[in-house]
């Protein structure tokens, strides 16, 4: 086919906007043919969103605290601007991501590309497997975070099925079907640097697999969105739900981009 334009959600190549001729491609390829590797089996991400809701709390911490998080860039761009001895404000939030797949969650990389962090004395598998976002109620963006794979593992699985991968010693990254991984409320860049927002009510947003870099059955259930409010000393999320991203919902929303470290 040419002209073929997929966005990454498609179930099949059939459903990809294309012009509809048959092409054939070049022996050996060529600068503009691409290939495609189908599997009858793929894992499937899913987030609680209720586990978000209850563990969401607000916490200032000073910024000699976070020089890890700071190299890892999870911290907004004014934070390397202050002093040391001044606090970073963070909406912090726990995620249990479940696999409800047909096949483990895998990282695209093996482990001979991963990346060593010196600070956190961890491995990277996907430099991004989970953003997080702050919006206004009419779609811009004030705030983001995200959260790098540093340790894709079964933290608990359902009766009868065996974790298979942990973190420690080098082993294996990955989630089993039927078994979830926690990122817990007090790990490092699990939050959002809110040091800079106005009180006010916002929509706050969770993507997994944000990049599609590891192929899912349905990439539809990988957001959960909630309704948060800030008052300048306390934070509430409620209403949390899974749900289309809000760049869906709000069409002009990358023209509202922040730059955020």
């Amino acid at each position: 086919m040419s002209g073929v334009r997929c966005s990454g959600t498609e179930m099949s190549l059939s459903h990809c906007l294309h012009h509809g001729e048959h092409l054939s491609c070049p022996r050996g390829g060529g600068r503009k043919a691409a290939g495609v590797s189908c599997s009858e089996t793929a894992p499937d991400l899913v987030l609680n969103p209720q586990v978000v809701e209850q563990t969401t709390y607000m916490e200032d911490r000073p910024m000699f605290m976070l020089q890890c998080a700071y190299e890892e860039n999870c911290l907004s761009s004014t934070s390397g601007q202050v002093p040391a001895n001044t606090y970073r404000r963070l909406l912090r939030f726990s995620s249990q991501i479940h696999n409800n797949g047909q096949s483990d969650f895998r990282p695209k990389a093996g482990r001979h590309e991963w990346v060593w962090h010196e600070c956190h004395r961890h491995y990277h598998s996907m430099e991004v497997f989970t953003t997080y976002d702050l919006f206004t109620l009419n779609g811009s963006k004030v705030a983001e975070g995200h959260k790098a794979s540093f340790c894709l593992e079964d933290s608990e699985c359902d009766e009868g099925i065996e974790k298979k991968y942990e973190c420690a010693n080098f082993g294996e990254q990955g989630i089993t079907v039927g078994c979830w991984d926690t990122y817990r409320h007090d790990i490092d860049c699990q939050w959002i640097d809110i040091t800079d927002i106005k009180p006010g009510d916002y929509l706050f947003q969770i993507v997994i697999n944000p990049n599609y870099e590891v192929p899912e059955t349905d990439y539809t259930n990988n957001i959960t969105k909630c309704r948060c409010r800030y008052d300048g000393h306390r934070i509430w999320m409620y209403n949390c739900h899974n749900g289309k991203k809000l760049e869906q919902t709000f069409p002009g929303l990358l023209n509202n981009q922040v730059t955020h470290r």
